[in-house]
């Protein structure tokens, strides 16, 4: 539980986000975000609520602890389509958080893959990554790098 303490606050965003994943793709927009998060639970759960003002939407994760299986859901819906996504379940380990999950891309099913790191920075960082073979290969597609606010 209070895995994700260090994300209580509020932060600014740098986001890169590759345009069009799984299609051999390097073409990266670099763009501004703005995140606070609170927890729930005491600290079982937190909610965020992230903004990207170029962009002209918002995202929001809500992340839940299960404690009979020790692991995380984080659930990812956006003010696009109001739809909250299936959630990828993972845990932390040495400082690290790795969470996957199943999802569709363009209709086609993927694996989805979250990372967590430099928790135990001013500076921690999230990285989204998706897989078309099962989860042999894998493509960073969004990197989030937080600072606080």
């Amino acid at each position: 539980m209070n895995d994700f303490d260090f994300l209580t606050g509020s932060w600014t965003v740098t986001n890169r986000r590759l345009g069009k994943p799984l299609t051999g793709s390097d073409d990266w927009t670099v763009f501004p975000g703005t995140s606070t998060c609170r927890p729930l639970f005491g600290g079982g759960g937190n909610l965020d609520e992230i903004a990207f003002p170029t962009l002209g939407f918002r995202g929001c994760t809500l992340r839940l602890f299960d404690v009979e299986r020790e692991e995380w859901s984080l659930y990812w819906a956006n003010s696009r389509t109001g739809v909250l996504q299936p959630p990828v379940t993972g845990r932390f380990d040495g400082g690290r958080g790795d969470f996957y999950g199943d999802d569709l891309h363009e209709g086609a099913p993927i694996k989805v893959h979250y990372a967590w790191t430099g928790i135990e920075t001013a500076t921690p960082r999230w990285e989204q990554e998706f897989s078309a073979d099962g989860g042999r290969t894998w493509e960073a597609n969004w990197v989030m790098e937080f600072a606080r606010a």
